[in-house]
C-alpha cells in the first residue's frame, strides 16, 4: 500500500464512533519517523503546525475526543456485564452529574422500564451511592425540570392491561387543553399533565395518545415543545421509534460525544429486550438496516462488539 492510501487509511481510522485498532498496528506501527512526520503534515484535522518552532502538534479538541474514542469499546464491554438494575443506577448518576444536556437519559430510563426495573434500579443506586434517585434528582437538579423528572423517577405503574377508556379520552383532552393555552401557563407547570405522564400505565397513556390525534389531529409529542414533555411521550408510548431516533442521531459523522455515547447505551440496554423491533422500526425509518448503519460508521472492536450484541438480540 502507498503511503497516501495508508494516511488515508490511518485517518478513517481515526475518524471517531470508536477505533480501528488493527490500521493503527499495521499501519502506524511500522511507519519511520518521516512517515510519521508526512501523516502529521497531511492531517490538518488532527494537528496543527507550529510554524514558529517548527513542529506540528495534537489538536487539543480532537485530542480530548480521541480519548473517548478509544475507551468507548471498554465502557460498552462494563456496561454490557453490569446488573441491569446497577447499570441504570450508574447511567442516571452519570446524567444526573453531567447536567441538562444528559437530562434525557433520565426520562429514558424511568418511562422505558419496567416499574419493577425500575424499583431495581432505585434499590441499586442506594446500594452504589448511599442515597436515593428522587433525592439527588430533586436536590442537583433545577428550575423546570425538576418536578415533572422527579416524578418519573418515583413511578411504580400499573402494568396489567386493563384500561379504562373513557378516562383516556378525558385525559387526553385535559392534555390538549393545557398545550392549547400553553401561552398563559407553559405545561411545564401544569400538575395535572406531570401526574397522567408519571402514574398513569403503559397501555392507558398508549389509548390517550390515540385519544388526542382524534382531537388534534396531530401525535401528542408532534404538539409538545417541552423537549422533556416529549421525551417522556415518545418513550412511555412509541419506545421503538424514540430508540430509533436515538440511535439515527448517534449514527451521525459530527456530533458531541453525549451524542456518541447513546449508540452503545441503547445497544446494550435493549439488546435483550427489543432491539429486533427497533431494528424494524428503523429500517423503515431510514431505508437501511441498523447492522449496515453500524458497519458503515462505526470502527474496530467497538463496532464488531454492536453488532455481535445485535444478531443475538434478533434471533
Amino acid at each position: 500500500m502507498e503511503l497516501n492510501q495508508e494516511l488515508e487509511a490511518l485517518t478513517q481510522a481515526l475518524s471517531g464512533h470508536g477505533v480501528e485498532e488493527n490500521a493503527l498496528v499495521t499501519t502506524l506501527g511500522k511507519w519511520d519517523p518521516l512517515e510519521r512526520e508526512a501523516f502529521r503534515k497531511k492531517t490538518p484535522n488532527l494537528f496543527i503546525e507550529d510554524k514558529e518552532r517548527h513542529f506540528q502538534r495534537w489538536d487539543d479538541h480532537y485530542a480530548r475526543l480521541l480519548k473517548h474514542e478509544f475507551v468507548r469499546f471498554k465502557n460498552t464491554v462494563m456496561l454490557w456485564s453490569m446488573h441491569p438494575w446497577e447499570r441504570d443506577a450508574r447511567l442516571v448518576k452519570e446524567a444526573i452529574k453531567k447536567g441538562k444536556a444528559s437530562y434525557g437519559v433520565l426520562v429514558e430510563i424511568a418511562c422505558t422500564r419496567s416499574s419493577e426495573e425500575l424499583l431495581g434500579a432505585r434499590k441499586a443506586y442506594h446500594s452504589l451511592f448511599d442515597h436515593s434517585i428522587e433525592e439527588d434528582v430533586a436536590s442537583h437538579i433545577h428550575g423546570i425540570e425538576r418536578k415533572l423528572l422527579v416524578a418519573l423517577v418515583s413511578a411504580y405503574r400499573y402494568e396489567g392491561p386493563k384500561i379504562k377508556n373513557e378516562h383516556a379520552k378525558s385525559e387526553a383532552k385535559i392534555i390538549y387543553d393545557v398545550i392549547k393555552n400553553a401561552h398563559k401557563k407553559p405545561i411545564n407547570e401544569d400538575d395535572e399533565v406531570i401526574r397522567i405522564l408519571a402514574t398513569r400505565s403503559k397501555p392507558h397513556l398508549k389509548a390517550l395518545y390515540n385519544h388526542y390525534k382524534d382531537i388534534s389531529g396531530k401525535n401528542l409529542d408532534e404538539d409538545l415543545d417541552d423537549i422533556r414533555f416529549k421525551e417522556a411521550v415518545q418513550c412511555l408510548c412509541t419506545p421503538q421509534i424514540y430508540f430509533c431516533k436515538v440511535l439515527d442521531s448517534a449514527l451521525k459523522i459530527d456530533v458531541d460525544k453525549n451524542t456518541k455515547k447513546a449508540l452503545g447505551r441503547v445497544i446494550v440496554t435493549r439488546a435483550d429486550i427489543d432491539i429486533k423491533e427497533i431494528m424494524a422500526d428503523y429500517n423503515n425509518l431510514y431505508g437501511v438496516t441498523l447492522p449496515h448503519k453500524i458497519q458503515e460508521i462505526a470502527k474496530g472492536n467497538y463496532k464488531d462488539f454492536l453488532l455481535n450484541l445485535i444478531a443475538r438480540g434478533s434471533n
